[in-house]
């Protein structure tokens, strides 16, 4: 946690979900048409019958598996590429031009172009390897750049071996860029991996509950869904922070300059 910077209790935010809750049901009121909002009892109700049907828990799993699948997939590229650009300079001149026109590009025509290539459970985990990809290989890259030359050097001196290099002063040095892209990535990858989803329709999943809640006008489901995907989002996200906060801890005690003697 930041200096000054106090941690919220989870009791302290129910104020602020009243306040929203109370937001709803007005726009609700005054709206008058449940084929337009739905209130927030309607979509309770909706969500206390989803997590009661067996379903559910195999759409939202399989929706988890295909994202993962494709986030790690993505993480794992991304590091190699960084690694191979960064060091080799042909390798740089070769994949920059092909990353840069990945973020360029619109995530909408991958995947339609995705539909063509290859099956619809597929889409959802290339499309989420094209989000991520970018993202990892640039913040790794300015990590392995900025790694201080005079470390390096030292090092030499001391005639580490290249295990000890890269856990010792690679790794230390690399850690805060990757934690702040495999975050930022794991959004990205989750929001880009349901628009796949309802648009290319793997059955079952979240994004194609949402697609079908779309077409036959089932405003409770449609919300029901959306708060799902939401929440699913932050509990993978705090999963996330907890395992990369753990290896950090891990590298901080064992990843010293010291630890080579």
């Amino acid at each position: 946690m930041e200096p000054g910077r106090k941690r919220i209790k989870y009791w302290q935010w129910l104020p602020i979900l009243v306040f929203w809750l109370l937001v709803w049901q007005l726009a609700y009121t005054l709206i008058g048409s449940d084929l337009l909002l739905a209130s927030p009892l309607q979509v309770g109700s909706r969500l206390l019958v989803l997590v009661g049907e067996g379903h559910f828990w195999l759409t939202a799993g399989l929706s988890i598996l295909r994202i993962t699948a494709g986030f790690l997939l993505g993480v794992a590229i991304g590091v190699i590429f960084a690694v191979l650009t960064a060091r080799i300079r042909l390798m740089w001149l070769l994949f920059r031009p092909v990353i840069v026109a990945i973020r360029a590009t619109p995530i909408a025509s991958f995947i339609i172009l995705a539909l063509v290539w290859m099956t619809k459970a597929r889409v959802v985990i290339f499309i989420v390897l094209l989000m991520v990809v970018p993202i990892v290989w640039a913040n790794v890259v300015e990590g392995i750049r900025k790694t201080d030359p005079q470390l390096l050097e030292m090092a030499q001196i001391f005639g580490l071996t290249s295990s000890q290099v890269l856990r010792l002063i690679y790794l230390p040095s690399v850690s805060p860029f990757f934690l702040a892209a495999v975050t930022t990535a794991l959004g990205l990858g989750w929001k880009a991996g349901i628009a796949a989803e309802v648009l290319s329709t793997p059955q079952p999943s979240l994004g194609s509950e949402l697609y079908n809640a779309k077409i036959y006008l089932e405003t409770p489901n449609l919300l029901a869904y959306t708060l799902v995907i939401i929440v699913l989002s932050l509990i993978l996200e705090k999963l996330l922070l907890w395992v990369l906060n753990r290896a950090e801890s891990y590298f901080k005690t064992h990843g010293r300059l010291g630890d080579a003697a």
